[in-house]
Order: C-alpha cells, then structure tokens, then sequence
C-alpha cells in the first residue's frame, strides 16, 4: 500500500493540495498498521501459512507511516515504522551487505524461523531487486528518522550493490546467479540509482553518484525502448529468477516509474514523492 498510494494520492495531495487524496493516503496509512505484529514486523501476504513471513520489499512502504504521523500528530505510525526497521536491520543484512528477500518470524513469539530464497535464485544469494529495496528503503527510513544506524545499513548495502554492477551498467537479477544463463532485472539498477542518488546528498560522497550514473547510463544505452508502439521504456526486466511466466527480460512497469525518478533526480527536479 506505500507503493500504490504514496505515489498516487499521496503525489496527488503533495503537488496538488487535493484534500480527498489526502485522506485516502491517511487512510492506506491505517490499513498498513493493520498488518503490524507487535512482535515486530509488517506482515507481507495474507495466506495461511505466511503468517510470520516478511519481505525486504516493505522497507519501502514505511514512508507512507512516517508520513501519517507528520500529518495526524499521531506517533504510533512512526513507532510502527521504527520497529518494523529494526527488525528488518538485524534480521535482514548480512555481513558482506547483501539482504535477504524473505525472513520468516513466529507470530506468536517474534523469534526468527528461517529464511526463505524468494525471487532469488537460491537460498542465501542475492535477489537484486531486494538489494536495491534494503538500500532505498533504509535511505528513506533515515531521511523520516535521521537515525544513524539506518544511514549506515543503506551505505553497506550500496557498497555491496555498487561492487555488482556489470561492466555495461546492467544488473543481473541475482547477484550470485550461475553465468551459464543471461537473467537482468533492470528494475533494480533504477531503483538503486534513486537511493545512490539520494545518499550522496546526504553524505556527499561522490561515489554514489558516480555510482548512479553508472547504472541510468547502462539504461539509456542499452535497455531503453522508446517507440510508440510499445506499451513500456524499460526493457529487459525479470519478475524472479525462478519463474520466467512471472515476466523475464521484458518491460514490468513500475520499472519506466523508477527510471523517470532517477532522471528527475539528476536534472534536480524530483518532487520526492516518498516523504
């Protein structure tokens, strides 16, 4: 619900001042607490059996928390926000940067149960989207919170994101996928370029712009479709590494939403539609 209402109403309200789509955001605000465990997390997906399953993916629907709680006054959203990053800050990143899609907690306890691969390609790999996620959505949980420990775990994810960048700027969809078979997901190289982008605002570090470029450059040069008898721009998208009907090297469009940003950004005209 971030996703779908931060950049929807909650951008209809921010550039607009339309009251309505105010209230719908405040209201997707209180349906994403509804699916807080006071153990500890945001509960990703409704079946019975993920109960105590959480994604790295979430990291980006926090904002819409912090938000609610600027607009209403009310703490208990960002209290929900901060512990759901916690939790995701010590059970998610490893030690060489790279994050997990999946954890799955007891809901009765909140204690770790394991981990599962996801859209990865194997258990303990690196799902790119989910890096790109983790380095984004930690970014955007320090710039609710200006809370150190979530800088620093967005800088540690971009360290090990930047390093797995592919010569032509392209990103495989998994960063410890075997070589024998091209699979890229150049959805996460857009939305890493955003959080890059981002982080050397915040720490003036030129390496992640540097960074940044890298990956809008292998973009434009090479995945970019931009006739009219298509219905998307970024090509050579991949849903999961394991389910090609899902989607693989095709356009996913949230991805061409991600591109724009990144463009934006580096012409400095980005709205920042997530705060």
């Amino acid at each position: 619900v971030g996703f779908m209402y931060l950049l929807s109403a909650g951008a209809d309200y921010k550039l607009n001042g339309n009251e309505q789509a105010g209230v719908d955001t405040l209201h997707a605000a209180a349906l994403l607490m509804n699916r807080f465990n006071p153990k500890g997390f945001i509960r990703a997906w409704n079946g019975p059996e993920q109960k105590g399953f959480v994604i790295i993916d979430c990291m980006m629907n926090l904002s819409l928390l912090y938000r609610a709680s600027r607009e209403t006054g009310d703490p208990r959203f960002a209290a929900v926000a901060n512990i759901h990053a916690e939790t995701t800050l010590r059970e998610f990143i490893r030690e060489n940067g790279s994050v997990s899609h999946i954890i799955e907690f007891d809901p009765e306890t909140g204690a770790r149960v394991r981990e599962h691969a996801g859209q990865g390609c194997a258990l303990g790999s690196s799902w790119s989207r989910g890096q790109a996620w983790g380095l984004y959505g930690f970014t955007l949980a320090y710039l609710n919170t200006r809370d150190e420990r979530f800088l620093q775990a967005a800088e540690k994810i971009a360290a090990w994101f930047t390093a797995n960048i592919r010569p032509d700027g392209l990103t495989d969809c998994d960063f410890m996928q075997p070589p024998e078979e091209e699979r890229i997901d150049n959805i996460a190289g857009a939305i890493a370029a955003c959080g890059l982008l981002e982080l050397e605002k915040i720490t003036g570090k030129p390496e992640h712009r540097t960074a940044a470029e890298k990956l809008v450059d292998g973009l434009l040069d090479h995945c970019c479709d931009w006739s009219a008898e298509t219905p998307g721009i970024l090509t050579k998208c991949t849903a999961s590494y394991h389910d090609d009907g899902a989607g693989r090297h095709t356009n996913i469009v949230y991805g061409d939403y991600f591109l724009v940003e990144a463009l934006a950004k580096l012409a400095g005209t980005d709205p920042m539609l997530w705060l």
